[in-house]
């Protein structure tokens, strides 16, 4: 049994840079949880801090119930696998994979056989004899695996170990890699900035920003029901199309989204219209990824946008229509920060934002009732920027391979509603109960 508790943590650099903050995460006995994040996110250090190489500056980690902030690197039955494989360039595959069993004091003959079987199974068996030197990409990356794997740690660590190779081993080490850790039965906690491996391998994804968990579930939850704005336009490819929208609501009817010259209309049966309905008279951020929106004939009934292809993508299989439906896109950087500026107009709203929250009972909500999951920031992503900063939305949607139209053909699209994703000024999802 190997299970992983994050209490608070906390970390912040001698510069005061606050790397990690107060980030609480469970990990339970075999899961595999990915720590998921754009680089300098925090997501290494909280790892580093797992297998004791750095100490927080508050909090507390256990494993197994325990605390071990008290504990070196070597008593917490811990293997770590890095990015840069981290092998020793003078000894041999098979003295790479069997040096902590060595410093275990484990006797040769069965140092041999363990030896063996690792590296049968991680497919290197043919390789034994030679250096790193003499081996490829991923034949290092499962030498690194092997040295980890024959300790029979309770946990296993992995930092990016596929970010240096190519892109068609990368997928196959990946299937490798989840196999290998579910035959094993062992906890892993893996970093990664590549969100395919995320979705493919977890069991769950933590998602980081900033040092800031921002969402935490399944890679259906957090795909298809992301917490925040961030994570919503962190995850999915092409990134979801994110628009800013007026809310008036009709009651018992339906509710309008005004997203600059055309609307949708949200009925009212919806189980999200009184939701959203506590935002009448306000702008929101409506959501909507490419398999939400269909190409129809333009007279075609019920809820479609009208707009012009601005420009299309190739992609072999599918092609990528770029749409001009004359709304306004709400743009969030890599890093998460919504991409505005004028500070007066972010204060003005920002405070008006919040004497309503407190007059319509939402102040201080924290992504729904999500225990451990917060803001980096609590600024408006809806703050009027001036007009030459506001940028027309260029809406994704996905065509057939090679389609005969062209940039500056008119075309219409039906929109999914029970698809729509809905966020407030904040970037909070708007939504009724949790998942």
């Amino acid at each position: 049994m190997s299970t992983v508790s994050i209490k608070d943590v906390t970390k912040v650099w001698p510069d005061g840079t606050v790397a990690v903050d107060k980030v609480s995460l469970d990990v339970n006995d075999g899961e595999f949880m990915v720590l998921l994040g754009p680089s300098g996110c925090g997501k290494s250090t909280v790892l580093r801090m797992i297998a004791g190489l750095e100490d927080p500056t508050s909090g507390d980690i256990l494993l197994n119930g325990e605390p071990v902030l008290d504990l070196a690197p070597r008593e917490r039955s811990i293997a770590m696998v890095f990015q840069d494989f981290a092998l020793y360039p003078h000894m041999s595959v098979s003295d790479n994979i069997g040096f902590p069993l060595k410093l275990s004091g484990v006797q040769p003959e069965s140092r041999s056989e363990r030896v063996g079987d690792v590296a049968s199974a991680l497919g290197i068996g043919d390789v034994l004899g030679r250096r790193p030197s003499q081996l490829s990409g991923g034949q290092r990356q499962r030498v690194a695996m092997g040295r980890a794997i024959v300790r029979r740690p309770g946990l296993f660590l992995m930092d990016e170990p596929l970010s240096n190779l190519d892109s068609g081993l990368r997928a196959e080490l990946r299937a490798e890699i989840t196999g290998l850790t579910k035959e094993l039965g062992v906890t892993t906690m893996y970093v990664t900035h590549d969100q395919a491996e995320a979705l493919t391998m977890a069991d769950r994804v933590a998602i980081l920003r900033k040092g800031v968990l921002q969402d935490i579930g399944t890679p259906t939850e957090v795909y298809g029901r992301p917490a925040t704005l961030y994570v919503a336009a962190f995850l999915g490819a092409p990134r979801m199309n994110l628009l800013e929208a007026s809310v008036y609501v009709h009651l018992d009817r339906y509710i309008a989204l005004n997203l600059g010259e055309q609307a949708l209309y949200l009925p009212w049966t919806d189980i999200r219209a009184r939701a959203v309905a506590h935002y009448h008279g306000e702008r929101i951020v409506v959501g909507m990824r490419a398999e939400a929106l269909t190409p129809v004939a333009p007279d075609a009934p019920g809820d479609v946008l009208h707009g012009r292809i601005r420009y299309l993508e190739h992609h072999g299989h599918e092609s990528l229509a770029f749409l001009d439906i004359g709304a306004t896109a709400i743009l969030v950087d890599e890093m998460g920060g919504a991409v505005h500026d004028g500070p007066e107009e972010r204060g003005a709203l920002q405070r008006f934002g919040g004497a309503l929250q407190r007059l319509t009972g939402r102040a201080d909500r924290t992504n729904g009732s999500k225990p451990g999951v917060r803001d980096a920031e609590q600024t408006s992503v809806l703050a009027d920027p001036g007009r030459h900063h506001r940028r027309p939305a260029e809406l994704a949607v996905r065509l057939a391979p090679y389609p005969a139209v062209s940039p500056g053909h008119p075309l219409a699209i039906s929109v999914r509603m029970d698809a729509l994703h809905f966020f407030d000024e904040r970037g909070d999802r708007i939504d009724v109960g949790w998942r």
